[in-house]
């Protein structure tokens, strides 16, 4: 049943693809219309607060604040404290999912790891033992670190170096991970370890499972900018392949499936409200950063630290919705346009 539910979802996002590469990306001055309209409007805002059960996080400036739309045709545009490097912490999800999809391909995905919403927060053991298939889906923890396990490789270095290069691809440069951050994380991460031990009681882990949880820390623990993640996102709205530099980076077959489960568990426990009201998949981090992807057009990442109880950044999420109404990117209004 959730295969073939993956299916009819996989293919309505192929169809609105095809539909939004038909159309075009808005006029630059449109594009900078809407960022400075969002910028304005939600800088001052105070809501949220920082992630504070990560001592790193906790002390992040709160008052940061940076968009970045980067098109399908590798145009940037910037506003704000667009270079800070900030942690990607579950944005990393994504990518280190395209990367287990491209080895492995969309049946063992399915069957390995699951696709399906929870609908309970990112963390939760009850929703591993509520569901059958445990992991449920790779945007949440369970998930994230069973699709890490998933990844090939001899040893944990072998790995380390192939999920590196992955995200290198992707940004177009390397990628630093914050020392500082990793330390704060992996003296925090006891919950994690839980997890991952839970899953392997379950047969639902693929490798070691506490190795497997570091390397899952330490993916999260990448220092992005605003703009790498823009232009990250943007290689999924422009069929897998990174717009500035050209690297078709994974098959254009997979991105839709991607854009589905970003779709329907990007924000967590507040995927639904989101795709109710902006229409796009997105994927958010504790680090305050989301990124936002609209197919064939661009994608639109902002950053700023306070989050609200579901850990979405409250400031990004006002922002992107003002954007996307703005410009009429909303998928489910585009068939008409």
């Amino acid at each position: 049943m959730k295969r073939t539910f993956l299916h009819i979802i996989g293919s309505c996002a192929m169809s609105l693809l095809c539909i939004t590469a038909m159309a075009q990306v808005p006029r630059e001055s449109e594009i900078k219309a809407a960022m400075q309209e969002a910028y304005d409007q939600f800088k001052s805002n105070t809501g949220g607060a920082n992630a504070n059960y990560i001592p790193y996080l906790d002390h992040v400036n709160k008052n940061l604040y940076g968009i970045v739309v980067a098109t399908v045709d590798g145009k940037v545009y910037e506003l704000g404290d667009t270079k800070y490097e900030f942690g990607i912490e579950s944005c990393s999800k994504i990518f280190v999912l395209a990367l287990a999809m491209q080895e492995r391909g969309l049946k063992q995905i399915e069957d390995s790891i699951g696709v399906d919403a929870t609908g309970m927060p990112f963390n939760s053991v009850i929703a591993i033992e509520l569901e059958p298939q445990r992991t449920v889906n790779p945007l949440v923890n369970a998930g994230a670190m069973a699709t890490n396990s998933f990844v090939q490789a001899p040893n944990k270095q072998a790995k380390w170096e192939k999920i590196d290069a992955w995200f290198t691809r992707f940004a177009g440069r390397k990628l630093p991970v914050i020392e500082e951050l990793y330390k704060s994380e992996s003296e925090t991460n006891q919950h994690n370890q839980g997890i991952a031990l839970l899953l392997q009681s379950y047969g639902r882990m693929y490798d070691d499972p506490l190795m497997t949880c570091d390397l899952y820390t330490r993916q999260c623990s990448y220092g992005v900018s605003a703009r790498d993640l823009a232009i990250m996102g943007a290689t999924f709205a422009n069929g897998g392949k990174q717009p500035v530099t050209k690297d078709q980076i994974i098959d254009t077959k997979y991105v839709p499936r991607i854009l589905a489960i970003m779709a329907t568990s990007g924000l967590y426990d507040g995927s639904g409200d989101w795709l109710y009201r902006v229409g796009l998949p997105a994927k958010s981090g504790v680090g305050g950063g989301i990124v936002t992807v609209v197919p064939g057009k661009m994608a639109i990442c902002v950053f700023a630290p306070p989050l609200d109880k579901a850990g979405n950044s409250v400031k990004a999420q006002l922002a992107i919705q003002h954007m996307v109404k703005k410009m009429g990117l909303n998928l489910f209004d585009s068939v008409s346009k």
